[in-house]
């Protein structure tokens, strides 16, 4: 049986309007904790959840909210399309995405959607309610690593060194594969391999098996030197 994408709960009475939030989640522990920081906050009530697309689409054709929180990864599709519908249906609603990763691709999908906020899922209660409550008020909470990702978009990028001419720039014999090149971008960028691996959706050791075939194609020994090199044979 399909779960009711909206839980009523009964308004507290406050000399304040309590923030009206919904959360768009499949995941049952967050969900837990979402519930727990709303409902200790004294100041917010959490109206209801979805747990997948098609409940939050029934859930935007009801009355707006001031906060709603969404989930990217949902059984059924993709969070960035409940953002893109909710940012048109509620306009001033504050959007915020709930996340346990994040890579370029998804942040600047997700804030062109509508999104004003990330929210790490292993973030305290207090931090919960603290972060909702910057979003309702107009800000943009984000966490220092996602802050990075879209910082790196708009970073130039760095200059080949002088030694390096074009006429120098030589294709490899020995081309790296996508995974084995989108790693190195990673690592290009300054991600550690713990966050290499959450991002690309791998295991740690998966990552390092990566980084032993780039050594091992390039004919280097360092992080530096594979960057070079791959600038040097025109990978990056």
């Amino acid at each position: 049986m399909e779960r009711a994408p909206l839980q009523e709960v009964p308004m507290a009475d406050s000399a304040s309007p309590q923030l009206r939030i919904a959360l768009v989640e499949d995941d049952i522990a967050f969900q837990n904790s979402f519930a727990a920081a709303v409902g200790s906050s004294g100041d917010m009530q959490l109206i209801g959840m979805a747990h997948n697309v098609a409940q939050a689409r029934k859930m935007l054709a009801g009355e707006p909210l001031n906060v709603l929180v969404v989930d990217l990864g949902l059984p059924d599709g993709s969070g960035i399309d409940v953002i893109r519908e909710a940012h048109a249906a509620w306009p001033d609603c504050g959007i915020m995405v709930s996340t346990t990763f994040a890579d370029e691709k998804h942040v600047i999908a997700s804030i062109e959607a509508g999104a004003a906020g990330y929210l790490l899922k292993d973030s305290s209660p207090e931090k919960i309610a603290d972060e909702i409550r910057a979003l309702h008020a107009g800000g943009s909470p984000i966490s220092p690593r996602i802050a990075r990702q879209i910082l790196l978009r708009f970073r130039p990028a760095e200059p080949v060194p002088a030694a390096t001419t074009l006429a120098e720039v030589t294709p490899i014999a020995n081309p790296l594969s996508p995974r084995e090149r989108e790693a190195l971008e990673l690592i290009t960028k300054g991600f550690s391999y713990d966050e290499i691996a959450e991002l690309m959706l791998v295991s740690r050791n998966t990552v390092m098996t990566f980084v032993r075939r780039i050594y091992q194609k390039l004919e280097v020994t360092s992080k530096a030197e594979a960057i070079f090199e791959a600038r040097n044979h025109g990978i990056l």
